[in-house]
């Protein structure tokens, strides 16, 4: 009985790992797209966004290997995809509310592309959702930025995007190669803030800096006020392009942020 319940146990864990429910960070390992932070699998990249034409007919293989971690743009391109979201908004039909999107946006993690921008937190979630994956927490990600350097002077090649060059914004993904956290995730700080998963009351006000015990370069945190009528507020993380000294670690933005905001210097990472 007790060799029945073994291989039982066994068949259950190689069946999770095989559903790509996060399973595999459990065990210590992760797809090539990702790095390994506690318990779960983060995006080495911020997310690119693709169209795969017929996911269900011939684009179906392609969408197994985005789902599987291990899509390259060589992939992408010979199967018709649609790179979206870099620079302009052309989710559509996918809709800012998360409508229309399933099966239809993928969020994908690859170095050397431009990121999505433009994108609402819903898009972001319906992408990382088809993609077998989630938006971090808030606590996620914070764990998986650990290390990454907080901004000082730009030297724009190889430090953490934080200082807007026009025509250059967002950065492609990695390139910036002192960027990167303990856990190997780049572009954490700077070149577009980061959706997490986090829901809150809308931040009204600007509240400052950190306290210079905890961040003493003065990591931003907009969280001041609470409205209490509207949309509710959501968390970007980490700053981008365009935030300077207030990007960083620590920074954290939502003031005026809602689920449906829109930026060019706003991004997103997932999580499996």
């Amino acid at each position: 009985m007790r060799t029945r319940l073994l291989g039982m146990t066994m068949t259950i864990a190689l069946i999770a790992l095989a559903n790509g429910d996060g399973s595999a960070a459990q065990t210590g390992t992760c797809a090539v797209d990702s790095v390994l932070s506690a318990t779960v699998c983060i995006d080495k990249f911020e997310a690119s966004v693709w169209r795969v034409p017929d996911p269900d007919g011939t684009g179906k293989r392609l969408v197994g290997k985005i789902q599987q971690g291990t899509a390259t743009v060589a992939d992408l391109l010979k199967a018709g995809a649609t790179q979206l979201g870099a620079p302009a908004d052309d989710y559509a039909p996918c809709e800012n509310n998360g409508e229309n999107c399933a099966n239809d946006i993928f969020a994908v993690s690859l170095p050397g592309v431009k990121p999505a921008t433009l994108i609402t937190w819903f898009q972001a979630q319906q992408a990382c959702s088809n993609a077998r994956k989630r938006l971090p927490t808030n606590a996620e990600w914070q764990a998986a930025v650990a290390g990454t350097p907080d901004p000082g002077p730009d030297d724009q090649a190889t430090d953490c995007n934080t200082t807007f060059v026009s025509g250059e914004d967002p950065t492609l993904t990695g390139s910036r190669t002192s960027c990167a956290s303990a856990r190997g995730a780049f572009d954490m700080v700077g070149n577009l803030q980061e959706w997490v998963a986090d829901w809150l009351p809308r931040s009204t006000s600007l509240a400052g800096s950190w306290s210079p015990t905890i961040s003493p370069t003065g990591d931003y945190q907009f969280l001041g006020g609470a409205a209490t009528e509207g949309e509710p507020g959501a968390l970007l993380r980490g700053g981008s392009f365009l935030s300077q000294a207030g990007a960083g670690p620590l920074g954290i933005n939502g003031y005026n942020v809602t689920p449906s905001t829109q930026g060019f210097g706003i991004g997103f990472r997932c999580v499996r």
